[in-house]
């Protein structure tokens, strides 16, 4: 889905509560990973892999100049020959630590998922809930948002309402980019041709 689907899709849905859960678990994901730096784990359940989500949550992260948002995919099933940023498997989230931050996208939850959500809890690990209404993972979370079967809204739309939010939440651009901001601005502005005369 492209901004102006996006876009329209947020017309057709102003009034309702969508919008302002979606954008208030989108500022939720922007600020845990901004706070730290980055860190960001992506994962599903065996049957769903949020696939859409993360190459959505890439290009938000490029177009906004948040590079903490891109996130690593983590997969119950890499294959051996996958590359290197397709062969993330469950490990890692045994491994992730204070600081780095969890999003877990499950229309239901398996219990070994759950198991390690939970260690990963444990271990200081910000965790995000999407898609399960109710249960362990959402009791679990830091933050959810549910997305309830038979809702007006699937999975899939909601991610795409998400990734998009999570890229325009921040603001100003941070301090440390601001210099180099501003000198490319001055940078085009020097090298652009003159005006055309009227």
């Amino acid at each position: 889905m492209d901004a102006v689907r996006v876009a329209l899709l947020r017309e057709v849905l102003a009034g309702t509560e969508w919008l302002g859960a979606t954008r208030r678990f989108a500022g939720v994901l922007r600020g845990s990973v901004v706070a730290h730096g980055g860190g960001l784990l992506l994962v599903g359940t065996p049957e769903y892999e949020p696939w859409h989500l993360a190459a959505h949550l890439v290009d938000e992260a490029a177009w906004s100049g948040t590079p903490e948002l891109a996130p690593t995919l983590v997969r119950h099933r890499p294959r051996p020959g996958d590359p290197p940023h397709l062969a993330v498997g469950p490990g890692r989230i045994e491994g992730a630590r204070r600081g780095e931050t969890l999003l877990v996208v499950a229309p239901e939850e398996p219990a070994p998922l759950l198991e390690r959500v939970h260690s990963a809890r444990r271990a200081g690990v910000t965790v995000l809930a999407l898609g399960a209404d109710e249960g362990e993972l959402t009791a679990m979370a830091h933050e959810s948002l549910a997305v309830p079967q038979g809702a007006e809204l699937d999975l899939d739309t909601v991610q795409h309402l998400v990734s998009a939010a999570a890229g325009e939440n921040g603001g100003p651009p941070r301090a440390q980019r601001g210099f180099r901001d501003r000198l490319s601005r001055l940078a085009e502005v020097l090298t652009a041709p003159p005006p055309a005369p009227w």
